[in-house]
């Protein structure tokens, strides 16, 4: 064969993957002419891998990735596909680079057996040996089921398109809808355009792995302040650089918060626990999100106004991911804070290197109304006794009670609180307790992880 000839041969090899919907994704996802491909010209059974994969940049940044060909045999996984795969992790673990992986496939080639189930066991158990090491991104833009489900469900965000279905059983039609309100998927997007737009924010502002932190970034003050009364679960997006908030399992234990943004030009991960009680889905959240942030030393900065945790199993889950986060975490009490709750969110004796709090906030290692009952039991007697009106007359007293006993000012005398703090100044003591505190290092007894709740 002439060289004329096999430039032909090449030139429609390339034309033939260039036209497939993976390599098309992959152009969308990285900053142009940056793509290149790793094992291009793989081939599976009579075809190509059903799978593109390589390297290129985001926004700069350096990102391996891999999509999944549904227009090549439905995207079946295959021994070939799954070599490519496991390629793209082999490299991205020896530079240290984040992955992001589309995900749209029919299944297995079920004609491959046995192999088949070696393939999916080695993926799965790269992507668990790179957890907390490199960053990795599923995108669920088509069908994603059985094993490939669990594979991207163990990504460190989750990414699904409206209409993708998802899930671990191949007969229940889960939706990517159904996986973002029970938490699988972390953000639902409107379509293929927006969840690879989504991918490229996310993948721009995680470090690219455990050893280095986030690249700063140029940064827009927030358009306004934080007013008196705001309610905590609003707060984080006030504070955050504008334009860079982004929410986390929105829909998912709702009466907390978790987001990503940056906060003059830094990483961060805000948390809020604004409900009275805060619920178990909502600590699973709370939990899960601390120990992705600790993971890649991103500072994590929590808004506290709620009473008490739903059952003991949750206040175990939630404070054994603060206590054991390493990374530098700043606690902001707005309004209530007792007992557990305080010391598993707000309290610097185990969790926050500096607690903050409003004028108004209230501290106490007791709900204030059993505080009140117990310590002035004998003496609410006295006063109500003859009272005609006695369930307001004793909600009364507890009142003063609280505001004498558990004001944020007591509790920062007694070393409970750094500071008090207006609503009005937050982000800008955030952002000199951030400064100071991004270099911090601490040193843990050496261990393979702790075995408390998850």
């Amino acid at each position: 064969m002439g060289i004329e000839n096999k430039n032909d041969v090449l030139s429609k090899a390339v034309s033939e993957v260039e036209a497939s919907k993976g390599y098309m994704r992959l152009q969308k996802l990285f900053d142009d002419a940056t793509f290149t491909q790793v094992d291009a010209f793989a081939k599976s059974e009579g075809g190509y891998a059903e799978a593109v994969a390589g390297y290129g940049y985001i926004n700069g940044t350096g990102v391996y990735a891999i999509a999944q060909n549904s227009d090549l045999s439905g995207g079946a996984m295959s021994q070939a596909q799954a070599a490519k795969i496991k390629k793209v992790y082999d490299l991205a673990q020896k530079t240290g680079v984040p992955v992001i992986t589309i995900y749209d496939s029919i299944g297995g080639r079920l004609t491959e057996g046995s192999q088949l189930l070696t393939a999916y066991g080695e993926i799965l158990k790269m992507s668990s040996a790179l957890s907390g090491v490199i960053p990795q991104i599923s995108v669920v833009l088509g069908p994603c089921l059985g094993t490939q489900a669990l594979i991207a469900a163990c990504g460190d965000v989750v990414i699904a398109a409206k209409g993708a279905e998802f899930s671990l059983d191949v007969n229940t039609g889960s939706t990517a809808e159904k996986a973002f309100e029970n938490g699988t998927a972390h953000l639902l997007a409107e379509d293929e355009e927006d969840a690879i737009a989504i991918a490229r924010d996310v993948a721009s502002m995680l470090p690219a792995n455990n050893i280095e932190t986030a690249a700063g970034f140029e940064f827009a003050d927030a358009s306004e302040n934080v007013a008196d009364n705001t309610p905590a679960n609003d707060i984080p997006e006030l504070v955050a650089d504008d334009g860079s908030y982004l929410e986390l399992s929105a829909a998912y234990g709702d009466d907390a918060v978790t987001a990503l943004a940056t906060l003059t030009g830094i990483t961060v991960g805000f948390v809020s626990a604004g409900t009275k009680v805060l619920g178990g889905d909502a600590c699973k959240k709370i939990a899960r999100f601390v120990r992705f942030c600790d993971a890649f030393s991103i500072p994590v900065i929590t808004f506290v106004d709620s009473e008490k945790f739903c059952c003991l199993k949750s206040a175990a889950r939630v404070s054994s991911a603060y206590a054991e986060a390493t990374t530098a975490k700043i606690s902001v009490i707005t309004g209530e804070a007792y007992g557990a709750l305080y010391v598993a969110l707000a309290g610097t004796g185990s969790n926050a290197d500096i607690t903050f709090a409003y004028p108004n906030a209230s501290v106490s290692p007791l709900n204030p109304y059993a505080s009140a009952v117990i310590m002035l039991g004998d003496e609410i007697g006295k006063e109500l006794k003859g009272s005609a009106n006695p369930q307001a007359d004793k909600e009364a007293l507890v009142a003063k009670f609280k505001a004498e006993n558990c004001s944020v000012f007591e509790a920062a005398a007694n070393g409970y609180v750094e500071d008090v703090i207006t609503p009005s100044a937050t982000r800008a003591k955030l952002a000199s307790a951030l400064d100071m505190l991004i270099g911090k290092r601490v040193q843990r007894l050496p261990k393979k992880h702790n075995n408390l709740f998850i």
